[in-house]
C-alpha cells in the first residue's frame, strides 16, 4: 500500500507515521512544503516501511496525484478552519483521481459538510472520510456504547493534553483564529450558536481504580462531535465539547480574549498564534499525562440517570491517541477490512472495541461510571466499578452500610522533631509503640462516614466523605479544621490513598506544603492489612503505623 501524508512531518502526521513504522507493506510519501524537512524526517524515522521524502504544497495535489499513484490520500496539514472558499480541493482531486482520502479535519463545518461528495465518491470507487480522530471518531464510539443502557439527552465532553505533549502551529492557528466567533452546535433540542473559547466548564478525568487528573478548566472548541453526532442520537438535546490545555492561566487568557473579541466585534487574533505557540511550548510543567471524557445524562426505564467514560493516558502515549484512529483504518484495510465507498464523517469507522485493542501495550486506561446519585458509601462512589477488584478483607471492610468495629494489632512510629510531635499530639496521633492492640470503628452517616481509631484507648477520629467541585472523585478526610482530598489507586492488590489538595478551615492550601506519606491497605494472610504513613513538608515524619484487623463487632 502507498500512503502520501500531506504535512507527513508535523505533529500529527508524523505521529501517525511513526505508529504505523512496523508494517513493511507500506510505502509512505512524506510530504510537505519544506523538501528539508521531510528529508530529515525520513532519516531519523526508521523502521519496516519505506519512507519516501517529497516537496509538495497542498494547492498542488490535484497536479501530483497522477505522478504519486497513491492508493490513499492523508491529509493531516490544517488547520481545515482556515482552508478558504476553495477547502475541499483536496477531496475533489482525490475523486478526480480514484484515490482514496482521509484526514485529521477537527474544524466542525468542514467534517460536516464533506458528505455532500458521496455521490460522486461512490462512482469512483474510493472512500472519503473525513474527521478521522479522537473527535469524533473516539466520541462516537463512546456515546454508541452507551446508548446501549440509556437515552442519551444532553452530552459534555472534552480532552485535557499533557503539557509536555507539544502542539502544533497549526493546531495553534485553528483555536485562536476561532477564538470569540460563533461556533455551530446542538443546544435545546436544535441547531444554535455559542461564541468558541469563551464558555468554560470544570471536570475531573478519573478512571475507576486510577489516579485521577487534577480538575481541569475546559473550553468551548469547534469540534465535529457539535455537528455530525445529534443526527445519530434522536434524543440528544444538547452536546457540549472543551478543551483544558495547561498552564491555565495561559488558556483563561485565551478566554478573556474570546470575550472580548465576541462583545467589542474585533478582528481575529490568528496573528498572534506564533506568540501563544511558543508560550504554551516553553511553559511546560505539571504531570506528564493526559486525558478525555464523556459525561451523559438522560432516561433508562423512565428514570433521569448519567453515566460517564474516563480515559488516562500516562507520559509520551497520550500525544499519539489522535493519530490512532487513522492507524486503525490503515491497519484494518492491509487486514482486508475496506472502508465502504462514499463520503462521510469518520464517525462509525471505529469501535470502542478497536481502540482497546490499540490501548492493550500503552500505559492508556479507560473506564465507565455509572450513576451513584443513590449510592451513600463513599468508597463505593469513588471507586466505582474499581471497588468490586478489592480484595475480599477489603471490601467487607470499606462495604458494609452499618456500624462496625475492627480489632487487631498494630506498629507505631512517632517523628523525632519537635514539630512533629507537636502535631502529633494536636491530632491525638497514637504514641511510639512496637506491639498496640488498635480498634477502627466507622459509623455511617448521611453524607459520609466517621472513623474512631483506637490504639490503647487513645483514640481520635477523622470523617470522610466524597469531595465535590475541584475534590470530585476524591475521598476527602477531615481531621478538625484539616481536610485532605485523596485519590483511592487499586495497583496490583493494594488500595493506595494518594493526597492530591488540602485545605485549613475551607482555606486551600499550597500543593507544595500538602502533607504526604505512603498509605495503603492490603490483604495479608487472608485479613485485612494497612500501612499509613504521614509526613509534611519541613516538619517531616510526623507519624506511621502499620498493622492488621479483624471484624470484632456487626450490629445496626
Amino acid at each position: 500500500m502507498k500512503i502520501l501524508v500531506l504535512a507527513g512531518y508535523g505533529v500529527f502526521g508524523g505521529r501517525l507515521i511513526e505508529l504505523l513504522l512496523n508494517i513493511e507493506s507500506l510505502e509512505i510519501v512524506v510530504s510537505g512544503r519544506d523538501r528539508n524537512k521531510a528529508e530529515d524526517f525520513c532519516k531519523k524515522h526508521s523502521g519496516d516501511a519505506t519512507l519516501t521524502p517529497l516537496a509538495l504544497d497542498r494547492t498542488d495535489v490535484a497536479l501530483q496525484l497522477p505522478e504519486i499513484k497513491p492508493d490513499i490520500v492523508i491529509d493531516a496539514s490544517g488547520p481545515f478552519q482556515t482552508y478558504g472558499q476553495n477547502r475541499y480541493a483536496t477531496v475533489e482531486a482525490c475523486i478526480a483521481a480514484k484515490v482514496n482520502y482521509l484526514d485529521f479535519a477537527d474544524a466542525a463545518d468542514f467534517v460536516f459538510g464533506v458528505s455532500q461528495f458521496d455521490q460522486q465518491a461512490k462512482p469512483a470507487g474510493i472512500f472519503v472520510i473525513s474527521g478521522v480522530s479522537s473527535f469524533p471518531v473516539l466520541t462516537a464510539s463512546v456515546l454508541r456504547e452507551i446508548s446501549k443502557t440509556m437515552e442519551i439527552h444532553h452530552v459534555t465532553g472534552g480532552i485535557a493534553p499533557s503539557p509536555f505533549a507539544g502542539v502544533g502551529l497549526n493546531v495553534m492557528r485553528a483555536i485562536v483564529g476561532y477564538a470569540g466567533s460563533p461556533i455551530t452546535l446542538f443546544r435545546e433540542g436544535e441547531r444554535a450558536q455559542a461564541i468558541g473559547l469563551a464558555e468554560t466548564r470544570r471536570y475531573t478525568i478519573s478512571v475507576p481504580g486510577k489516579l485521577p487528573m487534577r480538575n481541569t478548566h475546559f473550553s468551548l472548541v469547534d469540534v465535529p462531535e457539535l455537528q455530525v453526532l445529534p443526527p445519530e442520537h434522536p434524543t440528544m438535546q444538547s452536546i457540549w465539547m472543551g478543551a483544558g490545555p495547561i498552564p491555565e492561566v495561559l488558556h483563561k487568557m485565551l478566554n478573556w480574549m474570546a470575550r472580548m473579541r465576541s462583545t467589542l466585534r474585533l478582528p481575529s487574533f490568528e496573528p498572534l498564534s506564533p506568540l501563544f505557540y511558543r508560550v504554551l511550548n516553553l511553559f511546560k510543567f505539571g504531570e506528564h499525562r493526559g486525558g478525555m471524557f464523556v459525561h451523559v445524562s438522560g432516561a433508562a426505564n423512565n428514570k433521569p440517570v448519567e453515566q460517564s467514560w474516563h480515559m488516562l493516558a500516562e507520559g509520551d502515549d497520550g500525544p499519539y491517541i489522535p493519530s490512532m484512529a487513522i492507524e486503525a483504518i490503515i491497519r484494518k484495510i492491509l487486514a482486508g477490512e475496506v472502508p465502504k465507498t462514499g463520503a462521510r464523517s469518520a464517525t462509525r469507522e471505529l469501535e470502542l472495541e478497536d481502540y482497546s485493542k490499540l490501548f492493550e501495550k500503552r500505559p492508556i486506561t479507560m473506564g465507565f461510571r455509572q450513576d451513584q446519585r443513590a449510592e451513600l458509601n463513599p468508597f463505593k462512589q469513588v471507586l466505582g466499578s474499581a471497588f468490586n477488584l478489592l480484595p475480599t478483607p477489603l471490601q467487607d471492610f470499606h462495604g458494609l452500610d452499618q456500624k462496625q468495629t475492627w480489632q487487631g494489632q498494630a506498629e507505631v512510629h512517632q517523628g523525632s522533631g519537635l514539630l512533629s510531635k507537636i502535631i502529633g499530639w494536636l491530632f491525638g496521633f497514637p504514641k511510639e509503640s512496637k506491639s498496640v492492640v488498635v480498634r477502627v470503628t466507622q459509623i455511617p452517616e448521611e453524607n459520609g462516614v466517621s472513623w474512631t481509631r483506637s490504639f490503647d484507648g487513645k483514640t481520635f477520629g477523622s470523617f470522610l466523605k466524597v469531595g465535590s467541585g475541584k475534590d470530585s472523585y476524591l475521598l476527602t478526610e477531615q481531621f478538625g479544621p484539616v481536610k485532605v482530598a485523596l485519590a483511592l489507586v487499586l495497583d496490583d492488590g493494594k488500595l493506595r490513598f494518594i493526597p492530591r489538595r488540602w485545605s485549613i478551615f475551607s482555606i486551600p492550601m499550597p500543593r507544595f506544603l500538602l502533607p504526604g506519606g505512603e498509605s495503603f491497605e492490603q490483604e495479608t494472610d487472608d485479613r485485612f492489612s494497612f500501612d499509613v504513613q504521614i509526613s509534611a513538608p519541613v516538619v517531616g515524619h510526623i507519624v506511621s503505623y502499620k498493622g492488621y484487623l479483624e471484624p470484632e463487632t456487626v450490629r445496626p
